[in-house]
Protein backbone atom coordinates (compact mmCIF):
# COMPACT_ATOMS: atom_id res chain seq x y z
CA UNK A 1 0.00 0.00 0.00
CA UNK A 2 2.70 2.52 0.96
CA UNK A 3 4.66 1.80 -2.23
CA UNK A 4 1.49 2.34 -4.26
CA UNK A 5 0.73 5.66 -2.55
CA UNK A 6 4.23 7.02 -3.19
CA UNK A 7 4.86 5.62 -6.68
CA UNK A 8 4.98 9.19 -8.06
CA UNK A 9 8.30 9.65 -6.26
CA UNK A 10 9.95 7.47 -8.91
CA UNK A 11 8.59 9.44 -11.88
CA UNK A 12 8.44 12.97 -10.43
CA UNK A 13 10.70 13.24 -7.37
CA UNK A 14 10.92 17.04 -7.59
CA UNK A 15 7.17 17.67 -7.86
CA UNK A 16 5.54 19.15 -4.77
CA UNK A 17 3.49 16.45 -3.04
CA UNK A 18 2.47 18.42 0.05
CA UNK A 19 2.21 22.03 1.16
CA UNK A 20 1.42 22.83 4.79
CA UNK A 21 -0.31 26.18 4.56
CA UNK A 22 0.23 29.14 6.84
CA UNK A 23 -0.85 32.75 6.44
CA UNK A 24 2.80 33.70 6.02
CA UNK A 25 3.71 30.99 3.49
CA UNK A 26 3.94 27.22 3.22
CA UNK A 27 6.18 24.31 4.17
CA UNK A 28 6.85 22.24 1.03
CA UNK A 29 7.49 18.54 0.65
CA UNK A 30 8.53 17.10 -2.72
CA UNK A 31 7.59 13.54 -3.64
CA UNK A 32 11.25 12.55 -3.36
CA UNK A 33 11.62 14.03 0.13
CA UNK A 34 8.30 12.54 1.23
CA UNK A 35 9.21 9.01 0.07
CA UNK A 36 12.66 9.23 1.68
CA UNK A 37 11.15 10.32 5.01
CA UNK A 38 8.55 7.53 4.92
CA UNK A 39 11.13 4.84 4.10
CA UNK A 40 13.53 6.20 6.71
CA UNK A 41 10.72 6.06 9.25
CA UNK A 42 10.12 2.43 8.29
CA UNK A 43 13.78 1.65 8.93
CA UNK A 44 13.62 3.37 12.30
CA UNK A 45 10.57 1.42 13.40
CA UNK A 46 12.35 -1.85 12.59
CA UNK A 47 15.45 -0.70 14.46
CA UNK A 48 13.21 0.12 17.43
CA UNK A 49 12.27 -3.56 17.59
CA UNK A 50 8.92 -3.61 15.78
CA UNK A 51 8.19 -6.52 13.48
CA UNK A 52 5.70 -7.05 10.63
CA UNK A 53 2.25 -7.66 12.10
CA UNK A 54 2.90 -5.67 15.28
CA UNK A 55 0.38 -2.96 16.09
CA UNK A 56 1.71 0.60 16.49
CA UNK A 57 -0.56 2.93 18.46
CA UNK A 58 -0.39 6.45 17.04
CA UNK A 59 -0.78 9.29 19.58
CA UNK A 60 0.33 12.23 17.45
CA UNK A 61 -1.01 15.71 16.90
CA UNK A 62 -1.91 17.72 13.82
CA UNK A 63 1.52 17.65 12.17
CA UNK A 64 3.17 16.00 9.17
CA UNK A 65 4.61 13.42 11.59
CA UNK A 66 1.24 11.68 11.50
CA UNK A 67 1.16 10.59 7.82
CA UNK A 68 4.91 9.89 7.85
CA UNK A 69 4.53 7.47 10.78
CA UNK A 70 1.39 5.94 9.27
CA UNK A 71 2.97 5.20 5.88
CA UNK A 72 6.34 4.33 7.42
CA UNK A 73 4.70 1.60 9.50
CA UNK A 74 2.75 0.20 6.54
CA UNK A 75 5.92 0.26 4.42
CA UNK A 76 7.53 -2.38 6.65
CA UNK A 77 4.41 -4.42 7.48
CA UNK A 78 3.78 -2.87 10.90
CA UNK A 79 0.07 -2.18 11.47
CA UNK A 80 -0.57 1.48 12.41
CA UNK A 81 -3.52 2.31 14.67
CA UNK A 82 -4.28 6.03 14.19
CA UNK A 83 -6.26 7.67 17.00
CA UNK A 84 -7.47 11.17 17.76
CA UNK A 85 -5.16 13.25 19.93
CA UNK A 86 -8.29 14.61 21.67
CA UNK A 87 -8.98 11.30 23.43
CA UNK A 88 -8.57 11.26 27.19
CA UNK A 89 -6.37 8.85 29.11
CA UNK A 90 -9.37 6.74 30.12
CA UNK A 91 -10.63 6.51 26.54
CA UNK A 92 -7.31 5.56 24.96
CA UNK A 93 -6.62 3.02 27.72
CA UNK A 94 -9.76 1.08 26.76
CA UNK A 95 -8.92 1.25 23.07
CA UNK A 96 -5.30 0.18 23.51
CA UNK A 97 -6.38 -2.82 25.56
CA UNK A 98 -8.37 -4.07 22.56
CA UNK A 99 -5.51 -4.06 20.05
CA UNK A 100 -2.53 -4.83 22.37
CA UNK A 101 0.00 -2.60 20.60
CA UNK A 102 3.69 -3.47 20.61
CA UNK A 103 4.69 0.21 20.90
CA UNK A 104 3.37 3.78 20.87
CA UNK A 105 4.49 6.81 18.89
CA UNK A 106 3.58 9.89 20.89
CA UNK A 107 3.77 13.66 20.77
CA UNK A 108 4.21 15.72 23.95
CA UNK A 109 0.99 16.40 25.83
CA UNK A 110 -1.08 13.70 24.13
CA UNK A 111 -2.74 11.30 26.58
CA UNK A 112 -1.27 7.78 26.72
CA UNK A 113 -2.89 4.53 27.84
CA UNK A 114 -2.45 3.64 31.48
CA UNK A 115 -1.53 0.29 32.99
CA UNK A 116 0.43 -0.87 29.94
CA UNK A 117 4.21 -1.20 30.03
CA UNK A 118 4.89 -0.33 26.40
CA UNK A 119 7.89 1.26 24.68
CA UNK A 120 7.12 4.85 23.66
CA UNK A 121 8.80 6.42 20.64
CA UNK A 122 8.72 10.14 21.32
CA UNK A 123 8.45 12.83 18.68
CA UNK A 124 12.15 13.66 18.59
CA UNK A 125 13.09 10.01 18.05
CA UNK A 126 10.38 9.58 15.42
CA UNK A 127 11.60 12.62 13.50
CA UNK A 128 15.17 11.35 13.62
CA UNK A 129 14.10 8.23 11.72
CA UNK A 130 13.52 10.31 8.58
CA UNK A 131 17.25 10.53 7.88
CA UNK A 132 17.92 6.80 8.08
CA UNK A 133 18.65 4.69 4.98
CA UNK A 134 15.44 3.71 3.18
CA UNK A 135 13.68 0.52 4.16
CA UNK A 136 12.69 -2.08 1.60
CA UNK A 137 8.97 -2.13 0.79
CA UNK A 138 7.29 -5.07 2.51
CA UNK A 139 5.37 -6.57 -0.41
CA UNK A 140 2.83 -9.37 0.12
CA UNK A 141 -0.77 -10.51 -0.17
CA UNK A 142 -3.06 -7.51 -0.87
CA UNK A 143 -5.69 -9.12 1.40
CA UNK A 144 -3.43 -9.01 4.46
CA UNK A 145 -4.03 -6.53 7.27
CA UNK A 146 -2.61 -3.05 6.60
CA UNK A 147 -4.07 -0.78 9.30
CA UNK A 148 -6.71 -0.46 12.03
CA UNK A 149 -9.05 2.47 12.63
CA UNK A 150 -11.46 2.86 15.51
CA UNK A 151 -15.17 3.46 15.11
CA UNK A 152 -17.92 3.71 17.72
CA UNK A 153 -20.58 1.02 17.71
CA UNK A 154 -24.03 0.49 19.15
CA UNK A 155 -22.38 -1.41 22.01
CA UNK A 156 -21.06 1.91 23.32
CA UNK A 157 -17.45 0.82 23.01
CA UNK A 158 -15.11 1.77 20.15
CA UNK A 159 -14.30 -1.09 17.78
CA UNK A 160 -11.09 -1.54 15.80
CA UNK A 161 -11.87 -1.88 12.10
CA UNK A 162 -9.38 -4.01 10.13
CA UNK A 163 -8.51 -2.89 6.59
CA UNK A 164 -6.43 -4.70 3.99
CA UNK A 165 -3.74 -3.28 1.71
CA UNK A 166 -6.19 -3.61 -1.19
CA UNK A 167 -8.32 -0.83 0.34
CA UNK A 168 -6.09 1.75 -1.36
CA UNK A 169 -6.92 0.24 -4.76
CA UNK A 170 -10.65 0.35 -3.99
CA UNK A 171 -10.35 4.07 -3.27
CA UNK A 172 -9.73 4.66 -6.97
CA UNK A 173 -13.47 4.22 -7.48
CA UNK A 174 -13.78 7.65 -5.85
CA UNK A 175 -11.48 9.45 -8.27
CA UNK A 176 -14.13 9.81 -10.97
CA UNK A 177 -17.11 8.73 -8.86
CA UNK A 178 -16.61 11.59 -6.38
CA UNK A 179 -13.48 13.71 -6.70
CA UNK A 180 -13.03 14.38 -10.41
CA UNK A 181 -9.35 14.20 -9.42
CA UNK A 182 -6.55 14.91 -11.92
CA UNK A 183 -2.76 14.76 -11.71
CA UNK A 184 -2.50 18.55 -11.99
CA UNK A 185 -4.94 19.19 -9.13
CA UNK A 186 -4.18 20.99 -5.89
CA UNK A 187 -6.58 19.53 -3.31
CA UNK A 188 -7.00 21.50 -0.08
CA UNK A 189 -8.47 19.50 2.78
CA UNK A 190 -9.66 21.54 5.76
CA UNK A 191 -9.13 18.76 8.30
CA UNK A 192 -6.23 17.95 10.56
CA UNK A 193 -3.49 15.49 9.60
CA UNK A 194 -4.67 13.06 12.29
CA UNK A 195 -8.26 12.69 11.00
CA UNK A 196 -8.92 9.65 8.83
CA UNK A 197 -11.02 11.74 6.40
CA UNK A 198 -7.96 13.94 5.83
CA UNK A 199 -5.62 10.97 5.72
CA UNK A 200 -7.54 9.36 2.83
CA UNK A 201 -9.15 12.16 0.83
CA UNK A 202 -6.63 14.87 1.66
CA UNK A 203 -3.35 12.95 1.40
CA UNK A 204 -3.34 9.34 0.18
CA UNK A 205 -5.60 9.83 -2.84
CA UNK A 206 -3.90 12.96 -4.22
CA UNK A 207 -0.52 11.26 -3.81
CA UNK A 208 -1.64 8.14 -5.67
CA UNK A 209 -2.65 10.45 -8.54
CA UNK A 210 0.60 12.40 -8.38
CA UNK A 211 -1.35 15.55 -7.44
CA UNK A 212 -0.52 18.10 -4.74
CA UNK A 213 -2.08 17.94 -1.26
CA UNK A 214 -2.67 21.20 0.62
CA UNK A 215 -3.22 20.98 4.40
CA UNK A 216 -3.74 24.00 6.71
CA UNK A 217 -1.18 24.27 9.49
CA UNK A 218 -2.32 23.82 13.06
CA UNK A 219 -4.10 26.93 14.30
CA UNK A 220 -5.64 27.96 10.98
CA UNK A 221 -9.32 28.77 11.48
CA UNK A 222 -12.27 28.18 9.16
CA UNK A 223 -12.52 31.94 8.65
CA UNK A 224 -8.98 31.95 7.20
CA UNK A 225 -9.54 29.09 4.76
CA UNK A 226 -11.00 31.20 1.91
CA UNK A 227 -7.81 33.26 1.83
CA UNK A 228 -5.70 30.09 1.66
CA UNK A 229 -7.89 28.64 -1.10
CA UNK A 230 -7.25 31.75 -3.17
CA UNK A 231 -3.60 32.31 -2.29
CA UNK A 232 -2.50 28.73 -2.95
CA UNK A 233 -4.60 28.17 -6.10
CA UNK A 234 -6.62 25.24 -4.75
CA UNK A 235 -8.60 23.49 -7.48
CA UNK A 236 -10.61 21.15 -5.19
CA UNK A 237 -11.68 21.81 -1.60
CA UNK A 238 -12.68 19.06 0.88
CA UNK A 239 -14.30 19.61 4.28
CA UNK A 240 -17.06 18.51 6.62
CA UNK A 241 -20.37 20.43 6.34
CA UNK A 242 -19.69 22.36 9.54
CA UNK A 243 -16.58 23.94 7.99
CA UNK A 244 -18.54 25.14 4.98
CA UNK A 245 -21.09 26.63 7.39
CA UNK A 246 -18.42 28.58 9.27
CA UNK A 247 -16.78 29.82 6.08
CA UNK A 248 -20.09 31.21 4.83
CA UNK A 249 -20.40 33.58 7.80
CA UNK A 250 -18.34 36.13 5.85
CA UNK A 251 -18.26 36.96 2.12
CA UNK A 252 -16.02 34.68 0.09
CA UNK A 253 -13.28 36.13 -2.12
CA UNK A 254 -13.22 35.27 -5.81
CA UNK A 255 -11.86 31.73 -6.25
CA UNK A 256 -11.10 31.48 -9.97
CA UNK A 257 -9.06 28.26 -9.73
CA UNK A 258 -11.54 26.32 -7.60
CA UNK A 259 -13.55 23.80 -9.68
CA UNK A 260 -15.71 22.24 -6.94
CA UNK A 261 -15.93 21.22 -3.29
CA UNK A 262 -16.21 17.82 -1.59
CA UNK A 263 -18.24 17.07 1.53
CA UNK A 264 -18.31 14.00 3.78
CA UNK A 265 -18.38 13.07 7.45
CA UNK A 266 -22.07 13.87 7.96
CA UNK A 267 -25.15 14.70 5.90
CA UNK A 268 -24.75 17.97 3.97
CA UNK A 269 -27.71 20.25 4.78
CA UNK A 270 -29.34 21.58 1.58
CA UNK A 271 -29.20 25.18 2.81
CA UNK A 272 -25.39 24.98 3.10
CA UNK A 273 -25.10 23.53 -0.40
CA UNK A 274 -27.27 26.31 -1.83
CA UNK A 275 -25.45 29.08 0.03
CA UNK A 276 -22.01 27.80 -0.97
CA UNK A 277 -22.95 27.51 -4.63
CA UNK A 278 -24.32 31.06 -4.61
CA UNK A 279 -21.27 32.49 -2.82
CA UNK A 280 -18.51 30.58 -4.64
CA UNK A 281 -20.01 29.74 -8.00
CA UNK A 282 -18.95 26.11 -7.55
CA UNK A 283 -20.78 22.89 -6.72
CA UNK A 284 -20.33 20.66 -3.67
CA UNK A 285 -20.10 16.93 -4.35
CA UNK A 286 -21.35 14.99 -1.33
CA UNK A 287 -20.34 11.44 -0.37
CA UNK A 288 -21.70 8.86 2.05
CA UNK A 289 -19.45 6.29 3.66
CA UNK A 290 -18.32 4.73 6.91
CA UNK A 291 -15.19 3.47 8.60
CA UNK A 292 -15.87 -0.06 7.36
CA UNK A 293 -15.91 0.91 3.66
CA UNK A 294 -14.86 4.55 3.32
CA UNK A 295 -17.15 6.33 0.82
CA UNK A 296 -19.08 4.31 -1.74
CA UNK A 297 -22.00 6.62 -2.65
CA UNK A 298 -21.37 10.10 -4.01
CA UNK A 299 -22.17 12.86 -6.40
CA UNK A 300 -19.41 13.90 -8.79
CA UNK A 301 -18.68 16.79 -11.15
CA UNK A 302 -19.64 14.53 -14.06
CA UNK A 303 -22.84 13.30 -12.37
CA UNK A 304 -24.34 15.75 -9.87
CA UNK A 305 -26.92 14.46 -7.43
CA UNK A 306 -30.59 15.33 -7.98
CA UNK A 307 -32.18 17.64 -5.43
CA UNK A 308 -32.66 15.82 -2.13
CA UNK A 309 -30.30 12.97 -3.01
CA UNK A 310 -26.73 12.41 -1.80
CA UNK A 311 -25.45 10.75 -4.95
CA UNK A 312 -25.06 7.51 -6.87
CA UNK A 313 -23.17 4.25 -6.24
CA UNK A 314 -19.60 4.82 -7.34
CA UNK A 315 -18.58 2.92 -10.51
CA UNK A 316 -17.60 -0.62 -9.51
CA UNK A 317 -19.63 -0.64 -6.28
CA UNK A 318 -22.43 -3.14 -5.76
CA UNK A 319 -25.04 -1.95 -3.28
CA UNK A 320 -28.62 -2.78 -2.32
CA UNK A 321 -31.46 -1.37 -0.22
CA UNK A 322 -32.85 -4.17 1.96
CA UNK A 323 -35.82 -4.75 4.26
CA UNK A 324 -35.65 -6.30 7.72
CA UNK A 325 -35.63 -9.80 6.18
CA UNK A 326 -32.65 -8.99 3.97
CA UNK A 327 -34.67 -8.77 0.74
CA UNK A 328 -34.40 -5.84 -1.72
CA UNK A 329 -37.15 -3.23 -1.34
CA UNK A 330 -38.95 -1.61 -4.30
CA UNK A 331 -37.41 1.56 -5.73
CA UNK A 332 -38.43 4.63 -3.78
CA UNK A 333 -39.02 2.60 -0.59
CA UNK A 334 -37.00 3.15 2.57
CA UNK A 335 -34.66 0.37 3.64
CA UNK A 336 -31.22 -0.38 5.00
CA UNK A 337 -28.28 0.45 2.77
CA UNK A 338 -26.03 -2.57 2.17
CA UNK A 339 -22.69 -3.13 0.42
CA UNK A 340 -21.80 -6.45 -1.21
CA UNK A 341 -19.25 -8.62 0.54
CA UNK A 342 -17.06 -8.66 -2.59
CA UNK A 343 -16.34 -4.91 -2.47
CA UNK A 344 -12.52 -4.58 -2.38
CA UNK A 345 -12.79 -1.62 0.00
CA UNK A 346 -14.86 -3.47 2.58
CA UNK A 347 -13.20 -4.11 5.93
CA UNK A 348 -11.76 -7.46 7.00
CA UNK A 349 -13.73 -7.42 10.25
CA UNK A 350 -13.55 -6.00 13.76
CA UNK A 351 -10.34 -6.85 15.58
CA UNK A 352 -10.95 -9.66 18.06
CA UNK A 353 -14.74 -9.55 17.56
CA UNK A 354 -15.77 -12.25 15.05
CA UNK A 355 -19.34 -12.44 16.38
CA UNK A 356 -19.81 -8.67 16.09
CA UNK A 357 -18.41 -8.85 12.55
CA UNK A 358 -20.81 -11.63 11.57
CA UNK A 359 -23.78 -9.71 12.98
CA UNK A 360 -23.22 -6.95 10.42
CA UNK A 361 -23.84 -9.25 7.46
CA UNK A 362 -27.05 -10.58 5.96
CA UNK A 363 -25.90 -13.28 3.57
CA UNK A 364 -23.62 -11.62 1.03
CA UNK A 365 -24.47 -8.10 2.16
CA UNK A 366 -22.83 -5.85 4.75
CA UNK A 367 -25.50 -3.80 6.53
CA UNK A 368 -24.39 -0.19 6.98
CA UNK A 369 -27.11 0.84 9.44
CA UNK A 370 -28.09 3.79 7.22
CA UNK A 371 -31.70 4.16 6.11
CA UNK A 372 -32.00 5.30 2.49
CA UNK A 373 -34.22 5.10 -0.56
CA UNK A 374 -33.07 4.55 -4.14
CA UNK A 375 -34.76 6.14 -7.14
CA UNK A 376 -35.23 4.52 -10.54
CA UNK A 377 -32.09 6.24 -11.83
CA UNK A 378 -30.05 4.82 -8.88
CA UNK A 379 -29.87 8.14 -7.02
CA UNK A 380 -29.74 7.47 -3.28
CA UNK A 381 -31.38 9.70 -0.67
CA UNK A 382 -30.14 9.46 2.92
CA UNK A 383 -32.97 9.29 5.47
CA UNK A 384 -31.03 8.81 8.72
CA UNK A 385 -29.55 6.13 10.94
CA UNK A 386 -31.48 3.04 11.86
CA UNK A 387 -29.72 3.09 15.21
CA UNK A 388 -29.08 5.92 17.61
CA UNK A 389 -25.55 6.90 16.64
CA UNK A 390 -24.66 10.57 17.01
CA UNK A 391 -22.73 12.62 14.48
CA UNK A 392 -20.65 15.40 15.99
CA UNK A 393 -18.90 17.52 13.38
CA UNK A 394 -18.24 14.53 11.15
CA UNK A 395 -17.28 12.10 13.93
CA UNK A 396 -19.62 9.22 14.68
CA UNK A 397 -20.16 8.97 18.44
CA UNK A 398 -21.96 6.30 20.41
CA UNK A 399 -24.54 7.72 22.84
CA UNK A 400 -23.79 4.85 25.21
CA UNK A 401 -20.16 5.93 25.48
CA UNK A 402 -21.18 9.49 26.37
CA UNK A 403 -23.75 8.25 28.87
CA UNK A 404 -21.31 5.87 30.53
CA UNK A 405 -18.87 8.73 31.11
CA UNK A 406 -21.48 11.19 32.36
CA UNK A 407 -23.30 8.70 34.60
CA UNK A 408 -20.15 8.59 36.72
CA UNK A 409 -21.06 12.05 38.05
CA UNK A 410 -22.34 11.58 41.60
CA UNK A 411 -25.46 13.73 40.99
CA UNK A 412 -26.58 11.95 37.81
CA UNK A 413 -28.72 8.86 38.27
CA UNK A 414 -29.41 8.26 34.56
CA UNK A 415 -28.75 10.07 31.30
CA UNK A 416 -29.41 9.98 27.57
CA UNK A 417 -27.23 11.52 24.87
CA UNK A 418 -29.15 12.69 21.82
CA UNK A 419 -28.43 14.78 18.74
CA UNK A 420 -30.50 17.96 18.44
CA UNK A 421 -30.82 20.76 15.92
CA UNK A 422 -30.10 24.19 17.43
CA UNK A 423 -30.39 26.12 14.18
CA UNK A 424 -30.74 25.53 10.44
CA UNK A 425 -28.19 22.85 9.57
CA UNK A 426 -26.50 23.03 12.99
CA UNK A 427 -26.67 19.97 15.23
CA UNK A 428 -25.01 19.25 18.57
CA UNK A 429 -24.96 16.54 21.26
CA UNK A 430 -27.29 17.18 24.19
CA UNK A 431 -27.34 15.28 27.48
CA UNK A 432 -30.72 14.76 29.15
CA UNK A 433 -30.28 13.54 32.72
CA UNK A 434 -32.16 12.75 35.91
CA UNK A 435 -31.01 12.96 39.52
CA UNK A 436 -29.97 16.19 41.20
CA UNK A 437 -29.72 19.27 39.00
CA UNK A 438 -26.12 20.38 38.42
CA UNK A 439 -24.81 23.71 37.04
CA UNK A 440 -24.07 23.35 33.34
CA UNK A 441 -20.51 24.59 33.77
CA UNK A 442 -19.77 21.86 36.31
CA UNK A 443 -21.08 19.17 33.94
CA UNK A 444 -19.06 20.59 31.06
CA UNK A 445 -15.91 20.49 33.16
CA UNK A 446 -16.69 16.93 34.24
CA UNK A 447 -17.18 15.85 30.61
CA UNK A 448 -13.87 17.44 29.62
CA UNK A 449 -11.98 15.06 31.93
CA UNK A 450 -13.60 11.93 30.48
CA UNK A 451 -14.48 12.57 26.84
CA UNK A 452 -12.72 13.92 23.77
CA UNK A 453 -13.89 17.38 22.82
CA UNK A 454 -15.99 16.19 19.90
CA UNK A 455 -17.83 13.72 22.17
CA UNK A 456 -18.68 16.23 24.89
CA UNK A 457 -22.31 17.40 25.12
CA UNK A 458 -22.90 21.03 24.25
CA UNK A 459 -26.30 21.23 25.97
CA UNK A 460 -27.49 19.81 29.31
CA UNK A 461 -31.11 19.43 30.41
CA UNK A 462 -32.36 18.08 33.75
CA UNK A 463 -35.67 16.20 33.96
CA UNK A 464 -37.34 14.18 36.71
CA UNK A 465 -37.18 10.86 34.87
CA UNK A 466 -36.19 9.59 31.42
CA UNK A 467 -39.02 8.23 29.24
CA UNK A 468 -39.07 4.44 28.81
CA UNK A 469 -40.88 2.07 26.48
CA UNK A 470 -42.93 -1.00 27.37
CA UNK A 471 -39.76 -3.10 27.65
CA UNK A 472 -38.12 -0.46 29.90
CA UNK A 473 -35.84 0.58 27.04
CA UNK A 474 -34.89 4.23 26.87
CA UNK A 475 -37.21 6.09 24.45
CA UNK A 476 -34.62 8.19 22.64
CA UNK A 477 -37.02 9.16 19.89
CA UNK A 478 -39.41 10.65 22.43
CA UNK A 479 -36.55 12.68 23.90
CA UNK A 480 -35.53 13.99 20.49
CA UNK A 481 -39.13 14.88 19.61
CA UNK A 482 -39.65 16.55 22.98
CA UNK A 483 -36.54 18.64 22.54
CA UNK A 484 -37.60 19.70 19.04
CA UNK A 485 -41.04 20.74 20.32
CA UNK A 486 -39.57 22.87 23.09
CA UNK A 487 -36.72 25.04 21.72
CA UNK A 488 -36.11 26.44 25.18
CA UNK A 489 -35.19 22.96 26.29
CA UNK A 490 -38.03 22.45 28.80
CA UNK A 491 -38.76 18.78 28.19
Amino acid sequence: MAAHVLAAAEQSPEKIALQILKLSGAERWSYGRLAAAVRGTGSGLLQAGLQPGDRLLMRLGNTVDFPLAYLGAIAVGVVPVPTSSQLTGAEITKMAAQVTPAAIVAAPGVALPGGMDLPVIDLAQLQSFRDLPPCDWEIGDPDRLAYLIFTSGTSGQPRAVMHAHRAIIARQMMYDGWYGLREEDRLLHAGAFNWTYTLGTGLMDPWVMGATALIPAEGITAAQLPLLLKRFDATIFAAAPGVYRQMLRAPLPALPRLRHGLSAGEKLPPEIRTAWEAASGTKICEALGMSECSTFLSASPARPAPEGASGYPQPGRQIAVLDAAGAPVPRGTAGTLAVHRSDPGLFLGYWGQPEETASKFAGEWFLTGDTVSMAEDDAVSYLGRDDDMLNAGGFRVSPLEVEEAMNAHPCISESAAIEVEIGPGSRVIALIYSGSEVPEGELAAFAATRLARYKQPRLYRHIDGLPKGANNKLARRALRQGFALTPAGDI
